[in-house]
C-alpha cells in the first residue's frame, strides 16, 4: 500500500511538474506570437511608410523630369527669341538707313512729279482733243495734290502713275461718246457721236448721219469727210457701242511724218 501510494505520489508530482512546463511554455508561446504580431504590426507600419515614400519619390522624380523637360524647352524658346532680337536689331538698323535715305529721295522725287505733270499736260495740249478738258482737270486735280498734306508722296506718286496708265491705255482701245463740237469752225457747237480708234482716228458723225468728219492733225481742225465714210464710221460707232460685231473698216488715216 505504501508503495503503490508513493507510485501515486510520484506520478502526480511528475504530472504537476510536466503541467508546470506545459504552462509555462505556452506562456512563453503566447508571449512568442505576441512579439511576433507587435512585429508585424511595426512591419507594416513601417511598410507604409515606405511605400508613402515610394510613392513621393517617384511624384518628385516625374516632377524632376518635367521641369527638365520644361527648361530645354525654355532654352530652345530663349535662343530663338535671341536669334529674332537680333534679326529685329539688323532691321531697326536697315530701317534707319531706309528712313535717311527717303528723306533724300522726298527731296529729289516732288520736283519730278511736278515735272511728270507738267510733262503730261503739254502732252494732252497736243494730242487729239478727245476728253481734252476731262482729262485736263484730272491732271490739274492731281497737280493741286502735290501741295496737299493729307497725301504721302507715295499716294501722289501712285495717282501720278494711275493717270499715266489711264493715258497709255488711250493708244490701245477702241471708244465712242456724244460731245458737242464746233465742226464748222464758228463757234456753234452741234452735238455729235465721236469715234475714237487708239490714237490712229479721232472722227465724228451728226446724229442724223448727214454729216461725218475726222480729226486733221495737220490743219489742227476738224475736217469734214466725203460720203463714202459715212457707213464704216457709222459701223464702227456700233461696233465700239457693242451693237455690231468687230470688223475690217476702212477709216481715214494720217501718215506719220518723216522724222526730222
Amino acid at each position: 500500500m505504501k508503495r503503490q501510494l508513493l507510485k501515486a505520489v510520484s506520478c502526480a508530482a511528475i504530472f504537476s511538474t510536466a503541467l508546470g512546463a506545459v504552462s509555462a511554455q505556452s506562456a512563453e508561446v503566447q508571449d512568442l506570437l505576441k512579439a511576433g504580431a507587435s512585429k508585424v504590426k511595426v512591419a507594416q507600419v513601417a511598410q507604409i511608410k515606405v511605400d508613402r515614400v515610394a510613392d513621393q519619390t517617384d511624384g518628385l522624380l516625374q516632377d524632376f523630369k518635367q521641369v527638365n523637360k520644361q527648361i530645354e524647352s525654355l532654352r530652345v524658346y530663349n535662343s530663338q527669341l535671341e536669334r529674332q532680337v537680333a534679326s529685329q536689331k539688323k532691321m531697326m538698323g536697315e530701317l534707319k538707313e531706309s528712313i535717311a535715305n527717303a528723306t533724300v529721295i522726298e527731296r529729289g522725287i516732288t520736283p519730278l512729279m511736278m515735272s511728270m505733270l507738267q510733262g503730261l499736260e503739254d502732252f494732252i495740249g497736243l494730242d487729239m482733243p478727245f476728253k481734252k478738258e476731262e482729262r485736263l482737270e484730272e491732271a490739274q486735280a492731281i497737280s493741286a495734290n502735290l501741295d496737299n498734306a493729307r497725301f504721302s508722296a507715295a499716294e501722289k506718286f501712285r495717282q501720278i502713275l494711275e493717270l499715266f496708265d489711264i493715258e497709255s491705255e488711250y493708244s490701245q482701245s477702241l471708244e465712242t461718246y456724244r460731245a458737242a463740237l464746233d465742226i464748222n469752225s464758228n463757234g456753234s457747237p452741234v452735238e455729235v457721236d465721236v469715234l475714237r480708234i487708239g490714237r490712229v482716228v479721232l472722227a465724228y458723225q451728226t446724229k442724223d448721219k448727214a454729216q461725218t468728219g475726222a480729226w486733221n492733225k495737220e490743219a489742227g481742225a476738224w475736217q469734214t469727210l466725203g460720203s463714202e465714210y459715212r457707213r464704216p464710221v457709222d459701223k464702227a460707232i456700233r461696233i465700239a457701242q457693242k451693237l455690231s460685231p468687230q470688223d475690217v473698216i476702212e477709216m481715214p488715216i494720217t501718215a506719220p511724218e518723216n522724222a526730222q
